[in-house]
């Protein structure tokens, strides 16, 4: 399968899941998250709103923002096809960008660099053994990860959630695809860090 038959394929898979399905599989897979070593550190946290058929993370973001700063992603104002990362508080304003997906509404005061975020949750369609990331097509986190991936950010850890069924033998890869040290999903912490 091509890139695009692989995505449809498995956001197809992703999508025959139940609601209770999917709760059950956010909470395993939030425990395996919330038991991560590296979490215990981590000051901040970048996570995400999920959409659609993807795992939930509303309750796991909830559980993060108790113990961590947590940051939530904005489409870039200013690059165009990269991500910005902004404060959680419980004065957040909400709307809708222009994908119809949650984020909230952009101040200064709440903006946080990526430098400053130890763990960076990442949604993404599919993975492979190697720790390859299909995401939606977007690009978006693949150019916020690019410096990270030449070692600009070393204190940052990336970290895929995903369900069980989102694995697929091998991920056909672009040049500008970023891999993933970690994906974590219910059953399994995949670790491809050397």
């Amino acid at each position: 399968m091509n890139r695009q038959q692989l995505r449809e394929h498995l956001l197809r898979q992703r999508e025959r899941l139940s609601a209770a399905e999917r709760e059950r599989a956010a909470a395993d897979l939030g425990d395996r998250l919330l038991a991560l070593p590296e979490l215990q550190h981590a000051e901040t946290v970048g996570s995400y709103h999920s959409i659609r058929a993807e795992l939930p993370t509303h309750a796991l973001n909830l559980e993060l923002a108790q113990n961590h700063r947590l940051a939530l992603p904005v489409l870039h104002p200013v690059v165009p096809g990269h991500l910005l990362f902004l404060r959680q508080h419980e004065r957040t304003i909400w709307s809708a960008n222009r994908f119809g997906i949650g984020e909230p509404a952009l101040r200064c005061p709440d903006i946080i660099p990526l430098q400053q975020i130890q763990i960076l949750l990442v949604p993404l369609v599919g993975f492979d053994t190697m720790g390859n990331r299909l995401g939606m097509g977007g690009g978006y986190y693949d150019r916020t990860l690019a410096s990270w991936r030449k070692g600009k950010y070393p204190g940052l850890l990336p970290i895929g959630l995903a369900y069980d069924l989102q694995r697929a033998d091998a991920i056909p890869c672009a040049a500008w695809d970023v891999p993933l040290p970690m994906v974590i999903t219910p059953a399994k912490v995949w670790d491809f860090r050397p």
